[in-house]
């Protein structure tokens, strides 16, 4: 029997960063049907039309930032069960603990090779978010 495609959102507003992430997505054959929101304000829009299965989010965005959007998630109920990983360049030690101490599930580096964002997106699809959500120890949050 086939796997039933995962439903993600990805906000990213880097064309290049967002191709090269779907590009990884493809390669790791999990059935996946992304939508993008290339701002945090569109990032609610596609939220209000259906929660996806997981959100993929970028800290530098125009209009509403990464961090400003997952403290808005983490204050909805509606969002309780929302896997969120924040999908980043960003590698300050604050920046990292914010983010874990706000409620993300993983820290994904944007990594400097091709098979390295293959190897951690395997990772975080191989887990059963379904079942329970996963909340690593500060020691296993980031990805690289």
């Amino acid at each position: 029997m086939a796997e039933q495609e995962r439903d993600v959102i990805v906000a990213e507003d880097d064309y290049d960063d967002l191709h090269f992430f779907e590009l990884a997505i493809k390669e790791t054959e999990t059935p996946v049907l992304i939508r993008h929101a290339h701002n945090g304000e569109v990032l609610f829009v596609l939220l209000k039309e259906r929660i996806p299965e997981m959100l993929f989010l970028d800290i530098h965005m125009p209009c509403k930032d990464g961090m400003s959007c997952i403290r808005e998630i983490r204050q909805s109920k509606e969002y309780d069960h929302l896997p969120v990983i924040m999908y980043t360049s960003e590698s300050f030690g604050k920046t990292i603990e914010d983010c874990y101490r706000t409620g993300a599930n993983f820290y994904l580096m944007k990594p400097d090779t091709f098979e390295q964002l293959k190897v951690n997106l395997k990772k975080i699809f191989s887990l059963d978010w379904k079942t329970s959500m996963h909340y690593p120890a500060m020691s296993h949050f980031v990805l690289r």
